[in-house]
């Protein structure tokens, strides 16, 4: 390298440094304050140093507003996911043979998917390395439903979490390491300025911890509905649009279906009633709507991973059901990472909570609605999720929806069974559920449970 060329590269280091130096937060506040577009440098000098503790939480509180009124472009969004997933550790899942497809669920109520079917997926030759997180709040989390299983681990080191999907093709944990720090310290700033509900901050924050878990593409299960994030189906739209740009400016192949969350999925709410429904599902005689969901769900997930068409991926996922080759790969996945064998052998073994309770119709009609948020907070209340994070969760608590929409129930029909170890309990879920319950003279008109799907190439409208 001669002289003049050592030369600029000295002096491109020096600007490139003065430039980080110079930039100021105000400054950036100011711009996107105005409507401004940020550049790709200014997004990554300001998470990182938010990170690093450089820029204190009233400036990024001031960003955060800015961002909520003033929104990003598809461009600043991608750049600042791509910021936040390497503020922290990436996880490289090369150690894996072929295609790695992930999921991510908005959260829901009853919301079981992810064990139904990350074992289809895995029965039609798909690889799924998952890492899922917990509940808080009305929605539940994927590893506490997994850990009403005694001594199932959750937590796997890296070499034997490779050994387990490149066997079976699958295996489920709990996020771990340092992944996308600059989302954890966002969301919490977030939670406390009213900035949550903004669409591209949504986007970044689970499109960042997905880029860092690896996976080589992406489907996203965008809820809607009454028990949602996204309330409405223009939101979940543009919230989808949003992800699905992201995924595929970083070369990830990315999908997302938007799907109902106006009423809870399937019959079961809480953790071990969940794992039990989820198991009933895969051995063929599941509720009807977690059913259709799951399956359309999967086939997405083996078309992205180039099984197929969507048609030919929707029989390989319904015959991996009728073949009980689903079920079994649940049961190797939860004996791989050490559940109780008796137990896995036998779901009906699962904790079972002492005392129950029926909650019944009050007056006669068609149930019309049923508040999904409230649900799942009457289920956290028996004992069944977190109301904090430190909250210690009742594995057998719960509810089992016995009526749903549509439904036709006279004065003292059981609308729904309540589970917890403290009978006392009961008296406040009971109100909870009456409550989430409308009950009519008109039967309401049948919804879809998939109301889109979004692409690179667009977004497809279902049945609406």
């Amino acid at each position: 390298m001669d002289s003049s060329h050592l030369f600029i590269v000295a002096v491109t280091h020096f600007v490139c440094y003065t430039m980080d130096k110079n930039m100021r937060m105000y400054d950036l506040i100011t711009k996107k304050r105005n409507g401004d577009v940020l550049s790709d440098e200014e997004i990554k000098f300001m998470i990182e140093s938010y990170v690093s503790g450089e820029i204190p939480d009233y400036q990024m509180s001031a960003m955060l507003m800015a961002i909520y009124f003033k929104g990003m472009n598809d461009h600043e969004t991608a750049v600042l996911t791509n910021a936040m997933a390497h503020s922290g550790d990436m996880v490289d899942l090369s150690g894996i043979e072929g295609i790695k497809v992930d999921k991510h669920s908005t959260g829901g109520v009853g919301d079981k998917t992810t064990l139904v079917i990350a074992p289809i997926v895995a029965a039609c030759g798909g690889k799924v390395a998952k890492m899922s997180g917990r509940g808080l709040g009305h929605t539940g989390g994927t590893i506490d439903k997994m850990e009403s299983i005694p001594n199932l681990k959750t937590s796997l080191e890296r070499e034997e979490f490779f050994k387990i999907v490149n066997e079976l093709g699958v295996s489920v944990i709990g996020q771990s390491g340092n992944l996308a720090p600059a989302d954890k310290k966002l969301y919490a700033l977030r939670d406390v300025t009213a900035t949550v509900d903004s669409i591209p901050l949504i986007a970044a924050s689970i499109m960042s911890k997905k880029l860092a878990a690896g996976s080589d593409a992406i489907l996203l299960d965008v809820k809607t509905g009454s028990g949602a994030f996204m309330k409405t189906l223009e939101d979940s739209i543009l919230l989808a649009e949003k992800m699905v740009a992201i995924g595929e400016h970083q070369n990830r192949r990315t999908v997302a279906l938007i799907t109902d969350m106006d009423i809870p999925l399937g019959n079961g709410i809480g953790n071990s009633l969940e794992v039990k429904e989820a198991a009933a599902t895969l051995k063929g005689h599941g509720p009807e709507d977690l059913t259709e969901v799951c399956l359309q769900l999967a086939s997405n997930m083996l078309y992205l991973c180039n099984k197929g068409t969507l048609e030919e991926c929707m029989e390989l996922a319904k015959d991996s059901i009728k073949s009980g080759a689903a079920y079994e790969k649940l049961k190797a996945m939860l004996k791989a990472q050490g559940g109780d064998e008796k137990i896995v052998d036998d779901l009906d073994l699962l904790p079972s909570a002492p005392y129950s309770y029926d909650v019944k119709a009050e007056v006669e009609g068609y149930i019309t609605h049923i508040n999904t948020e409230e649900c799942g907070i009457a289920s956290t209340s028996l004992g069944a999720g977190r109301e904090t994070k430190d909250s210690v969760i009742d594995y057998s608590a719960g509810i089992i929806l016995k009526n749903k929409i549509g439904s036709y129930v006279k004065k003292g029909d059981v609308l729904a069974t309540l589970y917890a170890s403290k009978e006392e309990l009961f008296e406040n879920a009971n109100k909870m559920i009456l409550d989430a319950y409308q009950i009519g003279d008109t039967k309401s008109e049948d919804k879809p449970l998939i109301f889109a799907r979004v692409g690179k190439e667009g977004v497809e409208r279902y049945n609406i």
